[in-house]
């Protein structure tokens, strides 16, 4: 892979991915250290995305389909530096509070699932389609690194320059990011025209086709039930772990990272894998891997078990390359962006709603129960996938 303009995404994808690792870690991190969030508050603040997700998700695919994909995707790069910048400026001006969280996290969430959907629609555009697999393992690579990075950067930024000056990198991070695929000069092929423009029937072709189709069905069936009982471990987390376990920010964000390179070999394994392996094999066993990890959090009482886990981050690249890359197959091109909102939409959608009820839940039976539930329905959620097996490869759409 050593096309220039795809070169040109890759690189401003890695910068802007360490600056939003370190404002995911670092939103939370800032609530809990700062603000003195309650479980509840948590949970809202992993759930304040999900009715701005809902709202705008599937419009975000329809006009990924309607417009070129590439000037979406600098214009969500620069709202999302604007919207990250204003945390650290609230709080110089004192003036920071969870509802600015929450109008973060759900204007950052709109923002990024447009550039996502357009992102991933564009790629086939850069790169053909037999190049797919490894363009997405790239790309793949560049996320874990975030992981490997991110974390650790974070907990000793928000250590040594405080939480929100932290998120600081963010922002400048979008910025280096929007200029790198200002730099791309490879002409986009025009988005197809609609014969009656019509905004409703647009993003309905979108969702119908994820749900006549069998695969597609199959792969959003997952990712809703996984997101939602994945919700319960992402909101409750650093509640765990700091306030439960007594870890410092420094030590969680040195195990995060650790299961970065995890999540980096399980890139770089990825396209081995997939050419040894059914999609389906990979797709089933990386799911079964990620869930038995989330099982181990909450049975730990120090970090040795919490590390254990972080090896099950290896099953994240895994299966998001291998997912990716059958949906971009298998989808025509002028539906791609709708496609991709949709399953933006189910995920991004459901685990904020997730959150909420593992919140919830945590103030009813325990913050470790919870986790445990949500870690067991985790695992449940792989049984949309076994139907896969009997499939064989789907053809290529054109």
């Amino acid at each position: 892979m050593r096309e220039p303009d795809f070169l040109k995404l890759w690189a401003g994808q890695t910068i802007s991915q360490i600056g939003s690792t370190i404002t995911s870690i670092g939103l939370p991190l800032l609530a809990v250290l700062v603000l003195h969030a309650s479980p509840v508050e948590m949970g809202m603040l992993g759930g304040a995305s999900a009715a701005s997700v809902l709202l705008f998700g599937l419009f975000a695919g329809a006009w990924a389909d309607r417009l070129r994909r590439r000037p979406i995707m600098i214009a969500a790069d620069l709202g999302r530096a604007l919207v990250v910048g204003s945390v650290p400026l609230a709080a110089a001006l004192h003036r920071l509070t969870m509802a600015h969280l929450y109008v973060v996290a759900a204007a950052g969430a709109v923002l990024t699932v447009l550039f996502d959907v357009s992102y991933q629609a564009y790629l086939p555009s850069l790169v053909d389609r037999d190049s797919l697999l490894a363009g997405n393992s790239r790309l793949a690579m560049t996320e874990s690194l975030a992981e490997v990075a991110g974390p650790g950067l974070t907990g000793l930024l928000v250590q040594w320059i405080t939480a929100p000056m932290a998120i600081l990198f963010d922002a400048i991070s979008f910025l280096c990011s929007a200029i790198s695929v200002w730099m791309i000069r490879k002409p986009e092929p025009p988005p197809k025209p609609a014969a009656e423009p019509d905004m409703v029937r647009e993003i309905s072709d979108g969702l119908g086709t994820s749900w006549r189709d069998p695969v597609l069905r199959a792969l959003a069936g997952r990712a809703g039930s996984g997101a939602f009982f994945l919700g319960f471990g992402g909101s409750l987390y650093f509640l765990f772990t700091v306030r439960e376990l007594g870890l410092s920010a420094a030590t969680v964000g040195i195990i995060i990272s650790i299961g970065g390179a995890a999540s980096f070999a399980g890139a770089w394994m990825a396209e081995r894998l997939a050419a040894r392996f059914s999609t389906a094999s990979c797709l089933i066993g990386s799911s079964l891997l990620i869930g038995f990890a989330m099982l181990l959090v909450p049975l730990a009482h120090g970090p040795g078990l919490l590390l254990a886990a972080q090896v099950g981050d290896l099953g994240w690249p895994l299966y998001n390359i291998n997912e990716r890359t059958l949906r971009q197959k298998i989808t025509p091109d002028y539906l791609l962006g709708r496609v991709n909102s949709a399953m933006q939409l189910v995920f991004q959608g459901v685990l904020p709603l997730g959150a909420l009820a593992g919140g919830a839940l945590a103030q009813l039976i325990g913050v470790r129960t919870a986790m445990i539930a949500g870690a067991l329905g985790f695992l449940v959620s792989t049984a949309w996938l076994i139907g896969l097996r009997t499939m064989g490869d789907p053809p290529t759409a054109t």
